[in-house]
């Protein structure tokens, strides 16, 4: 019996429950490393729900330290950026506690391979005891930043153009200083080595998956919507900004035009945490619902899942989600962006909001279109987005029992 090596995991929010998008990825990440290693979890919790889940990670993990995050008083802390000259996102995620913690568990273990999920975890790196270290990126944030910047008034415009500046300045830095860095799709990987070219040659893609036995089409559920008009349905964590951007943008440009020829249409928004200006959104022909307890009734029974994000980049796990139980999905190009489907055929992908219109009304018109295209998105899903081989990447990046470093999957060309 191969004995498993110990092994550091910092990740910005408790990886459990999977229930959004960034935990998804660092649940399934939690639980691909606990086969073959030992896990020692540092993490935040930013939500006192989340504080009930804390135990059940004993069943992936060793040891697991968790520190308490108000994001209120971290924002403010954050503010010590300006100060210090360096991107809010690190004073926000720094806490002494968790950074002595690292040090004890590395030196009381062992420990010589770590892996952090975000870039802002990489400031817990710097222990020279490690010898492997491998940071997910997901995504390019410092170039959301730079996104959010354009949509926005001074001085919130200087501030989150700063946000952008200083925090790609640290990303390649922490790049610079890793074995390896993770990136969700090769369109996020090529974003940044064109921005970091230094570091071309240590970035990797992991693609992100789906639980697709879980999010089958085969097991029945409950009709959660009231009798009246076909159904529109958004899924996601609702104070997450691109998320806000995208129901927001969506009942001002297309809900109108779409009400125009079906005055029963119905735009669920289903996720936890509304943001203020998502609470707003309800009223006629739109629901919002806060927490649900289960995702995967409001899919089974939507007529059309739509993804219309403006601003996330890269293959969503919502849109994974509903193509695995079987529904039709209409996707604005930027969450398109390295999903390996065809347009027309696995889901519609619409460029511009004429599009986005006439590929819902094209898929309310036509039942018959409706059940080709939801069934080819699960055959693409059982074909393609298996997270055991996607995370295959990762193992191939540690090192082994003897400290031995693993083959080079290093280049941004390897494929899972």
């Amino acid at each position: 019996m191969i004995e498993r090596t110990p092994l550091l995991y910092l990740v910005h929010r408790i990886p459990f429950p999977p229930n959004k998008g960034d935990k998804v990825r660092s649940f399934n990440i939690l639980r691909q490393l606990a086969r073959h290693h030992r896990v020692f979890l540092g993490t935040f919790v930013d939500h006192p729900d989340d504080l009930r889940h804390v135990e059940q990670l004993s069943e992936w993990c060793e040891e697991v330290h968790v520190v308490r995050l108000s994001p209120g008083v971290s924002r403010i802390l954050s503010l010590r950026g300006l100060l210090s000259g360096e991107a809010l996102s690190l004073p926000y995620y720094r806490n002494a506690g968790l950074a002595d913690w690292v040090r004890a568990v590395i030196s009381r273990h062992g420990i010589r391979q770590a892996v952090a999920f975000s870039g802002p975890m990489a400031q817990y790196l710097d222990d020279p005891a490690l010898q492997r270290r491998i940071i997910d990126f997901c995504d390019v944030d410092s170039a959301k930043w730079s996104q959010y910047a354009a949509d926005r008034r001074w001085p919130m415009s200087w501030l989150y153009r700063r946000e952008g500046a200083r925090l790609l300045a640290f990303e390649r830095k922490a790049a610079a200083s890793a074995d390896a860095s993770l990136f969700v799709t090769e369109a996020e990987a090529g974003l940044f080595t064109r921005a970091a070219p230094e570091v071309a040659d240590r970035v990797s893609v992991m693609q992100n998956g789906v639980d697709a036995a879980f999010f089958s089409p085969e097991q029945a559920f409950d009709n959660p919507y009231p009798a009246g008009g076909p159904i529109l349905l958004f899924t996601g964590a609702m104070d997450y900004w691109p998320n806000v951007d995208a129901v927001v943008w969506f009942c001002a440009e297309l809900l109108p035009r779409l009400r125009e020829r079906h005055p029963d249409l119905r735009f669920w928004i289903v996720g936890m945490n509304p943001a203020p200006a998502v609470q707003v959104l309800a009223g006629e022909g739109v629901v919002v619902t806060g927490t649900v307890p289960d995702v995967r009734p409001y899919l089974a029974h939507a007529d059309v899942v739509v993804a219309p994000l403006r601003i996330a980049r890269g293959i969503q796990n919502k849109v994974l989600e509903a193509m695995a139980m079987g529904r039709p999905v209409v996707i604005s190009s930027a969450p398109a962006t390295g999903l390996e489907a065809v347009s027309g055929q696995d889901c519609e992908i619409a460029h511009g909001n004429d599009e986005f219109v006439s590929r819902i009304f094209a898929l309310l018109a036509d039942v018959a279109l409706r059940r080709s295209m939801g069934g080819s998105a699960r055959q693409k899903v059982l074909e393609r987005y298996s997270w055991e081989a996607h995370l295959a990447v990762l193992e191939r990046l540690l090192v082994d029992a003897k400290g031995v470093s693993a083959p080079n999957t290093n280049s941004r060309n390897h494929r899972s």
